[in-house]
């Protein structure tokens, strides 16, 4: 567990966090720009002092106040990939590996550069590599030198987008094999949603939410910060059957309830994070049965929220202890008649596969 508890001023803003995150995955620390997120990260990595607190990684203090203690960063084990890689442009991308590694161990150096998929670029230099194979050797670099922690400060904000589609995948896999507590810091919600375990949301200096990313993500604190065609339900299911015929994948949300998603799936038993968008899912009071639409499924209204402009009404839906959301117009509300309590049949025009999942 790592276990942070600081304050720090930053000119007329305070930072002020009491936060424990998990051991292993990833915890994405979000907000926007001037919320406090890099200073916090610095503060992790020693590069920035607090003024108060302690912050203690499993077993070992890494900083203080009150027991005066303070490692510095070459003390404290843990690595660092910033925005630009940052790599020694006059070594070849082998010696930028070896460069900080205390000993050479080929097994483990075999295992990170197969990992990150950086064999065939051991012997190029830094200017002959893309920008997604910088980042990926400079994420290599920060594994190979051991650490307890790794830190990561916004690592895809410099690249284009295929690049960004590259490392990711990197990324995801990182997650799952890497056994150490990985505290990732980005303002992109997409990127979130496809790698965290873990979420804080931070704001002017102050966490508005912390824990599971499944928790804050359907948080009454996290809404507001979502832009209402990115409103959706972050869900963990059970795959099931592939279909007979289709390319498709049956997923469980319970014992009764299931719904397909688009892939081939094979590892039944296992588990996808999936998301449905509020937009996606329309509400009708009786099953339709000539229709386009695959997963249509019961639920009961259990809110009904209308938006700032009065354009929108956010209707939340029961399904067994899965929550969803529909964004419906006002004069849908008013010609279904709609009310909390209502059984009604959810329209779910589409399923967005975000992560595999170990199960």
């Amino acid at each position: 567990m790592l276990n942070i508890k600081m304050t720090k001023q930053l000119g007329e803003m305070a930072l002020n966090v009491d936060i424990q995150l998990p051991s292993t995955g990833i915890s994405a620390i979000f907000g926007r720009s001037g919320a406090g997120k890099t200073t916090l990260i610095n503060a992790l990595s020693g590069l920035s002092r607090p003024d108060t607190g302690c912050i203690q990684l499993g077993e070992c203090v890494l900083f203080d106040h009150l027991k005066r203690i303070n490692l510095p960063p070459e003390k404290r084990r843990i690595g660092y990939v910033f925005q630009d890689a940052r790599l020694f442009p006059h070594y070849k991308v082998l010696g930028n590996l070896k460069y900080g590694m205390r000993s050479f161990d080929p097994v483990y150096f075999d295992d990170v550069v197969d990992l990150l998929g950086i064999r065939l670029l051991l012997n190029r230099y830094p200017n002959a590599l893309s920008g997604g194979e910088k980042q990926r050797v400079a994420i290599g670099r920060a594994l190979l030198s051991h650490p307890n922690m790794l830190l990561m400060d916004e690592p895809l904000a410099a690249l284009d987008l295929p690049r960004k589609k590259e490392l990711i995948a990197y990324l995801d896999r990182l997650a799952q094999e890497i056994k150490i507590p990985i505290v990732y810091v980005t303002h992109s919600l997409d990127e979130i949603l496809r790698l965290a375990d873990h979420m804080v949301m931070l704001h002017q200096g102050k966490v508005v939410v912390s824990g599971s990313i499944a928790d804050v993500w359907g948080s009454s604190e996290m809404r507001p910060w979502i832009p209402i065609e990115a409103q959706s339900a972050l869900l963990t299911v059970k795959m099931g059957q592939q279909h007979p015929q289709y390319p498709l994948t049956q997923v469980w949300l319970d014992s009764q309830v299931s719904l397909w998603v688009n892939g081939v799936f094979s590892d039944i038993g296992q588990y996808l994070r999936i998301r449905i968008y509020a937009n996606d899912v329309s509400l009708t009071r009786q099953r339709s049965e000539q229709t386009s639409i695959r997963n249509i499924i019961q639920v009961m209204v259990v809110g009904l929220d209308c938006s700032e402009t009065k354009e929108i009404v956010t209707v939340t839906l029961q399904v067994g202890k899965v929550v969803l959301w529909a964004n419906i117009t006002p004069w849908a509300v008013d010609d279904l008649l709609l009310k909390v309590g209502d059984v009604l049949f959810a329209q779910i025009k589409g399923v967005s596969v975000t992560q595999n999942t170990l199960g």
